[in-house]
């Protein structure tokens, strides 16, 4: 899959975890698509390392699972990370 598909891969799958995720992000669609992104490389590198199997092709069930996966661990750290800076200066 080329870079253009890892970005389009990953803004869906940024998208799907915001979808998913409850709570709100205090982040806007521009952090999304970067969490999406992001999620989506780890999402290869935790597939690969745990499954054998990393990102594959575009329409490949278990790519996009990996990808809203991964998209959905950064987006929970994001959430952790930015919730303790809010209660901080509170």
């Amino acid at each position: 899959m080329g870079i253009l598909g890892w970005i389009v891969l990953g803004l869906i799958a940024g998208a799907i975890a915001k979808a998913v995720m409850p709570g709100r992000d205090p982040g806007g669609i521009v952090i999304t698509m970067v969490i999406g992104v992001v999620g989506a490389i780890i999402g290869g590198f935790v597939g690969q390392a745990i499954f054998g199997t990393g990102l594959g092709s575009f329409f490949d069930l278990s790519t996009w699972l990996l990808a809203i996966l991964g998209a959905l661990i950064v987006l929970g750290i994001y959430h952790v990370v930015t919730s303790r800076g809010r209660r901080a200066h509170h």
